[in-house]
């Protein structure tokens, strides 16, 4: 859970630290908007994707299921700062499917960690798995960096693209051309 004093005492440290006046009028309360932000992007450190995942459907078809475009943001664990971009999520049924918002919800809720792409990337597909049964998951993930864009290198409008497989799509190469192709539609 997290701590809004420790936050609200942590940001007039670090005001302090950088040469800032916590009391000055513009920075009052800033602490306390501070903390209240942090409570809601990282909302996915309570949250279990599974309670997401657990509403299924029987279907009599196990083809692809591609919900693509989910637009996420998310804290790098190194800097502390934003990435953000698209998830791409497909999976293969074995009998039943889950409500199309709930991938959406998945991502969510890796996304609203400290995290690091890579494995976020992982995370939503082994929750899929392991909560769907599915065939197979292939999950795809471009992002940009703020720490490679404000800092650093420098370098804006660059993204990094991490791909997950599990299942039947980690050895069928016809498989994955086809979610890639989905992709360009």
């Amino acid at each position: 859970m997290v701590d809004q004093d420790k936050i609200k005492e942590a940001v007039k440290l670090l005001l302090e630290g950088i040469g800032e006046d916590p009391a000055r009028e513009g920075l009052l309360e800033t602490p306390d908007r501070i903390a209240r932000m942090y409570s809601e992007i990282f909302a996915g450190m309570e949250e279990d994707a599974g309670e997401h995942l657990s509403r299924v459907f029987t279907v009599d078809h196990n083809e692809m299921v591609l919900e693509k475009d989910i637009v996420f943001y998310s804290m790098c664990e190194h800097h502390m700062m934003p990435f953000y971009g698209k998830a791409h999520v497909a999976y293969l049924p074995d009998g039943h499917v889950v409500g199309l918002s709930k991938l959406a919800r998945t991502v969510e809720v890796y996304a609203r960690r400290l995290q690091i792409q890579e494995r976020m990337t992982g995370q939503i597909a082994d929750a899929m798995m392991r909560e769907l049964t599915p065939q197979g998951v292939m999950v795809v993930l471009e992002a940009e960096h703020m720490c490679m864009t404000m800092r650093g290198v420098k370098k804006p409008g660059s993204k990094t693209v991490s791909i997950a497989a599990r299942g039947v799509f980690e050895q069928d190469i016809s498989l994955q051309s086809r979610f890639l192709q989905m992709l360009q539609v």
